[in-house]
């Protein structure tokens, strides 16, 4: 991309993973007599100037991705470039250029200064501001931004040296109303969801440890939980965020994220093969799918009241529970609306038959006795008909979850009762498939629709999409539905009329886009595409080549046991990959004990708490515990940053019946596609490399026990990169 005199600085830049994403087919020149950051000329091509080649790595990578951005907006062939587009695009890529330099910023702990002589970011504070510059300081900054395009490019476009009183004023009500959308992937898919998708300052990290920059250089098992993005993702997100950036240019966005979310719906309908008359409702996450589901359970003509059925919700989503009985379920909405965790959402109460009757109660069947052993098949079975008998002799509709799978890898109930159940009671029994975790055929997802069973699913957990992206698959029963009753209106804090089905009832949802699950889905899409691209059959011998490896390293290890994954037993699909167990459950020996001895008798597991220490600790870069000379840090294992799944709580003998905290091991759809910094590698050198990976992950808690205290003491955080990565912002 850069001529011959390029730096190896700028080449180490643009070979970041996000900017390399971002760079794709773009000319980038390095002109030394050029005393500014950049310059446009009037076909697009980027000239670097000489000072960026001396700058920090982070100030060069600033540089670069206001260059990339700028060129990127002017570039859309479709349009005209008129003087209100020339405004309007450099300040919108000033804007990513600030907000991507925060976040660099914040991964390293640091804060970006800005002075306003300094031309290259003397406009910055005002740019990542949670509202728009006042007039005045837009004019002020666009002398320095104007700067940044070539005589020819202004002159061709028309844009002042300085703008009127009447283009500010037009500059500014744009701001206004597009300020929210303007930002880089990575910022824009961390809204609409809730607090857990923040990142956190001191890390580059959200809740779950994860990053919506690529991070290729950690180890990541981590899709029972939730994964950060590939390179394969974050450019699915890329494309989707730039058509939307071009639009706001136009004033287009509504229209944009409109096709969007339609084209999202459309393409999971075609992934799952979803029968004629099925529909698809978009859902930040799966515990949002579970309001939606209840919401139409609670639509059907009869009007009675419901009995919401979940199984092992100690193995699910954490506020599932609240929301399967129309409760908030967190203290703030997708859309952004603060609520009151544990009150019900307005409209989940309506008038029902008959009135002495809640009208929704949840019952809960688990799936584990108190020592934490699977409880056998048919009592599951017989409590799930019981319950459901008694409800519907009480006059209530029942909504039955089938669990497939669990954060431990559990199903229930089996097909059979399902059927039995349906048979039986007919249109007083509806059943919702909890299968967030996507560790499916999307053929057996589809017949269950088919079935008349409606179906969660997220792309965000096998998948390997970032975290809150969900939707509920409907039967053409339950879409039939959306055309009766209108919804509750609680439900416009939490969903847009453009995430549901075209129809009477969705009028009532928020008018507000969710653009931040859109572009989730995004890049989950890109995931999906590519795992389909992997024949099934050569999709399970990769899964079981690597699972059963990673079942070895397991056994092997003094420091880690086992939980046994479950038996998966499934009606036969030819080349069926999903009755394999991808997530592998194990306990982490307390550290206080002897690694000697017999296993099955000493083995005394972390608790949650302490299991959890381990988790954040996989995930941090070690190294500083340990002085420059000692083994653990010169080997590396110390600082390689290994992220798995968040410790499941499971009763223990051992522990008296308290719960011990097990750590889950994944194999996902990214292992089987292969992350794109692995590019080049064959399949089998790929798949080997993988499982060295699951062994490093084995190694590194070896690490942590046997130095304990010492880890505890220095007790590191985890980050988006490990220390030897971080630069420094001047």
């Amino acid at each position: 991309m850069l001529a011959d005199h390029q730096t190896s600085a700028l080449l180490a830049a643009l070979e970041r993973p996000d900017l390399a994403v971002i760079a794709r087919n773009r000319q980038v020149s390095l002109e030394p007599a050029l005393d500014l950051p950049f310059r446009l000329d009037s076909a697009l091509n980027i000239a670097i100037g000489g000072a960026v080649g001396a700058a920090s790595a982070r100030r060069q990578a600033f540089t670069l991705r206001h260059a990339l951005e700028l060129a990127a907006l002017l570039s859309d062939a479709d349009e005209r470039l008129t003087q209100r587009t020339m405004i309007r695009a450099s300040f919108a890529a000033a804007r990513v250029a600030a907000l991507f330099l925060r976040l660099d910023a914040s991964e390293a702990g640091e804060r970006p200064r800005s002075h306003a002589s300094d031309a290259w970011s003397g406009w910055l504070a005002p740019l990542v501001e949670d509202t728009p510059p006042d007039e005045p300081v837009l004019a002020s900054i666009w002398r320095s931004l104007r700067s940044f395009l070539s005589h020819d490019l202004t002159t061709t476009s028309q844009a002042p040296g300085h703008l009127t009183a009447a283009a500010v004023t037009d500059l500014h009500l744009w701001l206004q109303r597009s300020w929210p959308l303007i930002g880089p992937a990575e910022t824009l898919m961390a809204a609409g969801g809730d607090a857990r998708l923040q990142l956190d300052p001191q890390t580059g990290l959200n809740h779950y440890g994860c990053s919506h920059r690529p991070r290729p250089w950690a180890v990541t098992f981590a899709s029972s939980t939730a994964s950060s993005v590939s390179e394969r993702g974050f450019a699915g997100a890329e494309t989707a965020r730039l058509n939307l950036q071009r639009a706001l240019l136009h004033d287009r966005a509504d229209a944009a994220l409109s096709d969007l979310a339609i084209w999202t719906r459309a393409y999971l309908a075609s992934y799952y093969d979803l029968p004629d008359g099925a529909d698809v409702i978009l859902s930040p996450s799966g515990t949002d799918c579970e309001l939606a589901a209840l919401a139409i359970a609670m639509r059907a003509s009869d009007h009675k009241p419901v009995t919401n059925i979940l199984i092992a919700p100690e193995e699910t989503g954490s506020g599932v529970p609240l929301a399967a009985a129309g409760r908030h379920f967190a203290l703030d909405t997708a859309q952004g609306v603060a609520v009151e965790k544990g009150e019900p959402v307005p409209g989940f109460a309506s008038t029902i038959t008959p009135p002495e009757e809640p009208a929704v109660e949840v019952l809960t069947i688990a799936l584990r006795d108190a020592d934490g052993a699977c409880i056998p098949t048919e009592q599951v079975a017989e409590r799930c008909e019981r319950l459901t008998r008694e409800a519907v002799a009480r006059g209530r509709r029942v909504l039955l979850h089938q669990l497939d799978l669990s954060k431990t890898g559990l199903k229930a109930p089996d097909e059979a009762t399902l059927d039995r159940l349906s048979r039986t009671f007919g249109d007083l029994f509806d059943v919702v498939v909890d299968a967030c975790q996507a560790r499916l055929m999307p053929e057996r997802i589809g017949s269950w629709v088919a079935a008349g069973r409606a179906v969660m699913i997220t792309g965000s957990k096998f998948m390997t999409g970032p975290p809150f992206c969900g939707a509920l698959l409907l039967p053409k029963q339950w879409r039939a539905r959306l055309e009766g009753l209108p919804l509750p209106e609680g439900l416009g804090s939490y969903a847009s009329h453009i995430e549901w089905p075209d129809c009477a009832a969705a009028s009532s949802l928020s008018k507000h886009a969710n653009h931040g699950l859109l572009l989730r889905w995004s890049a989950a899409i890109a995931e999906m595409a590519a795992f389909k691209a992997v024949p099934a059959a050569e999709a399970r011998r990769r899964l079981a080549l690597f699972l059963d490896a990673a079942h070895a390293a397991i056994e092997e290890s003094e420091d880690v046991r086992l939980v046994p994954p479950p038996a998966l037993e499934r009606p036969r699909i030819p080349d069926q990959w999903d009755d394999l167990a991808t997530i592998l459950c194990f306990q982490v020996k307390a550290p206080d004990q002897p690694d000697a001895g017999d296993a099955s008798t000493s083995f005394r597991p972390l608790d949650v708490a302490d299991a959890r220490r381990v988790y954040h600790w996989l995930n941090a870069d070690l190294s500083p515990a340990f002085a420059p000379d000692e083994a653990e840090r010169r080997s590396g294992l110390a600082a390689r940053q290994c992220h798995i799944g968040q410790p499941v709580a499971t009763p223990d003998a051992a522990l008296g019946g308290a719960p011990a905290g097990a750590l889950r091991l994944s194999a996902g759809a990214r292992l089987v596609s292969g992350e794109p910094s692995h590019e080049g590698l064959g399949v089998d050198r790929r798949m080997a490399r993988e499982i060295a990976d699951a062994r490093t992950v084995i190694a590194k808690i070896g690490l942590i026990r046997r130095h304990w205290s010492r880890i505890a003491a220095a007790n590191p955080s985890p980050g988006y990169a490990p220390a030897q990565r971080a630069v420094t912002f001047p």
